[in-house]
């Protein structure tokens, strides 16, 4: 149990990471709306490059939430299942 207990802690800290990426995207997604009444191509340029790096860490994240939610189960159902 002392596995799972690990693994489920690692999992809260990943589920914040990706909690705080969705408000980050938000907010840009936000910011690039108000921006494109502007005709500043250099600040509509640097928001979307913003939007497009969090999407992509969003991404990352979640792959690791998935993966560490299968070692969760794993390690519930199987005490001494190995985990990655």
């Amino acid at each position: 149990m002392e596995t799972f207990n690990m693994l489920v802690g690692e999992q809260l800290k990943t589920m914040d990471r990706l909690l705080e990426l969705q408000s980050e995207l938000e907010r840009c997604q936000e910011i690039q709306r108000e921006v494109t009444h502007f005709q500043d191509e250099a600040t509509k340029l640097s928001i979307q490059k913003e939007v497009e790096q969090t999407k992509k860490e969003l991404s990352a994240i979640q792959e690791i939430f998935e993966k560490q939610t299968e070692d969760v189960i794993r390690s519930y159902q199987d005490p001494h299942a190995k985990v990655r």
